[in-house]
């Protein structure tokens, strides 16, 4: 899952983290790439003591819908990539039927997002339903 975070820094040199999806879920580092890898923890710490909860992993919503909020003014944003998917339950194979065409463009669009077909169509439906 890639997660938007926002960076405040009040010397250009240690940043403070906020993870907006996450309710909570903050970090800090001394130097910016301190800070993104902190982030990563941070938000692997956070999902795990969610599914732990048995709640939900919230789905990443775009920065472009966080940028509204006056908490987030003057921040830096980045967007860091976490495997969450041990925290989701076990994998299940599944057998679905689509149109060929649609088919060759996810497999297409996956390839060039780095992506597998299942990967991608696990989160397309995350993001659709908005879990």
């Amino acid at each position: 899952m890639r997660y938007p975070i926002v960076l405040h820094t009040n010397d250009g040199i240690r940043y403070g983290v906020t993870v907006p999806d996450l309710a909570g879920c903050f970090s800090a580092g001394d130097t910016f790439d301190d800070a993104l890898e902190s982030a990563r923890e941070a938000i692997d710490l956070h999902a795990e003591g969610l599914a732990e909860q048995g709640q939900e992993l919230p789905v990443a919503r775009p920065i472009a819908e966080h940028q509204a909020n006056p908490d987030h003014a003057g921040g830096v944003w980045a967007v860091v990539d976490v495997d969450l998917s041990r925290y989701q339950g076990k994998a299940e194979k599944i057998n679905i039927t689509m149109p060929r065409r649609l088919l060759h463009r996810v497999d297409a669009y996956a390839s060039a997002h780095g992506e597998s077909r299942s990967g991608f169509l696990a989160r397309a439906a995350q993001q659709a339903m908005g879990a």
